[in-house]
């Protein structure tokens, strides 16, 4: 039989939920998407996520993502989505929204990370991975072996004086219009720095940009292996589905 999990991801943008082949990472019919409510507030949040759920007709228990670090079922940092998330029990405001519900919530990069060790690319099956999702911050996630220590938030390590995701997020590529090599040579510091305190056997890079990586990926200098996100925006939905099943309650 084939093993079926629900996951939903949860974006600044947009919330999108699917049925997931836990077998093959596959989608299993539609996915739904509803665009976030703003304010992103946990009540609005999470009503929206219950709507996905009935849309879906899912009887079973559900992975959440959100952008934000999760330990012991709180929400500890908000990104993208309203302030007033920080301090907020997880388990309590779902459990209210989806009563009788089992619910999951991780970091979104996190069950990216996850997602991709899994269904990826072959080099980030085992071994030290490092994911990096590149887009409004920079997202992380550190496996071995396809388990994931969680909510690194490397993002935010200092390099140069600076937060790693204020020199080489794609927001900041964007935002002061560099040239993918311009670009490339920033990220190329970031990921030195982390090569440097992290040794990982691999780099697995993610976000809308690496749709683009045969621009920039072949301009970094760092001596571990760089390989593209596979999954692209499926990854969240995916990693969150499997979570259920691994029973991942950060």
């Amino acid at each position: 039989m084939t093993r079926i999990g629900f996951g939903i991801d949860v974006g600044g943008s947009g919330i999108k939920g699917a049925r997931v082949d836990l077998d093959t990472g596959e989608f299993i019919g539609e996915r739904i998407k509803i665009f976030t409510p703003q304010p992103a507030t946990p009540d609005a949040v999470a009503a929206t996520c219950a709507e996905i759920v009935k849309i879906a007709e899912w009887p079973d228990a559900v992975g959440i993502t959100l952008p934000s670090v999760i330990k012991n079922k709180v929400v500890l940092s908000a990104a993208n989505i309203d302030p007033s998330w920080v301090g907020i029990d997880s388990h309590e405001l779902f459990a209210k929204h989806l009563p009788g519900t089992d619910v999951h919530v991780l970091n979104d990069a996190d069950a990216a990370g996850v997602a991709e060790a899994h269904f990826g690319d072959p080099l980030a099956k085992s071994g030290a991975v490092m994911m990096l999702t590149f887009g409004t911050g920079i997202g992380s996630a550190l496996l071995i072996d396809g388990v994931v220590f969680p909510n690194t938030e490397l993002g935010h390590m200092i390099v140069d004086g600076q937060d790693a995701e204020n020199i080489a997020s794609s927001r900041i590529k964007d935002v002061e219009e560099l040239s993918y090599k311009k670009w490339a040579a920033r990220v190329d510091k970031v990921m030195h720095e982390y090569e440097r305190l992290f040794n990982p056997t691999v780099f697995v890079v993610g976000g809308g940009i690496s749709r683009k990586a045969d621009k920039w990926v072949p301009l970094l200098t760092i001596e571990t292996p760089v390989v593209p996100a596979q999954l692209r925006n499926r990854a969240g939905i995916v990693g969150a589905a499997m979570a259920v099943e691994a029973g991942l309650h950060p």
